[in-house]
């Protein structure tokens, strides 16, 4: 089976993380995208995020890193998931995502990136407090609908915003 690297990095700001509506997967998600050639997971989060929402963010390590002075490290996913994808250009295939945690740098007013200039109207930007996903409290999509993010993100949102506030 194709495997693809990706990376995604859950956006918190207070008590809230970023999520749109990904209009190919149908769901409530947090920003990402897959590793290009040359670049790391870090890399890749960082870029996603800003080419995606236009905001600044920096990664907020889930653990402490060695004490090595001869090796460049880059920071450790909070955790790594198997997903499974099907698209038109590649089948049926499934990404290996890197999952980050990140603290927002700056305004948290909405987002100015690729996805939230799309003329089609679909793409979706909301901030989901903790209670909000402790809840599953679900969201109106592009089109009325009422969906709960998947549970993935119940689970990593909350642990994201706990971690980065201190909780």
């Amino acid at each position: 089976m194709i495997r693809h690297f990706t990376a995604t990095g859950f956006v918190v700001n207070n008590d809230a993380t970023l999520l749109h509506w990904h209009k190919k997967v149908q769901e409530w998600l947090p920003p990402g995208g897959h590793v290009d050639p040359n670049e790391d997971p870090v890399q890749t989060t960082l870029r996603e995020i800003k080419e995606e929402t236009g905001f600044d963010v920096e990664i907020v390590p889930t653990q402490s890193s060695l004490m090595i002075g001869n090796l460049e490290q880059v920071h450790a996913p909070h955790s790594i998931m198997i997903e499974d994808v099907t698209d038109a250009k590649h089948g049926e295939h499934q990404h290996i995502d890197h999952i980050y945690f990140t603290r927002l740098l700056g305004d948290a007013s909405a987002p100015s990136g690729e996805l939230s200039d799309q003329p089609d109207s679909t793409t979706k930007w909301l901030w989901a407090s903790l209670a909000d996903l402790e809840s599953g409290t679900a969201f109106e999509t592009p089109n009325g609908e009422l969906r709960p993010p998947p549970e993935d993100v119940l689970k990593l949102g909350p642990a994201a915003i706990k971690h980065v506030s201190g909780q």
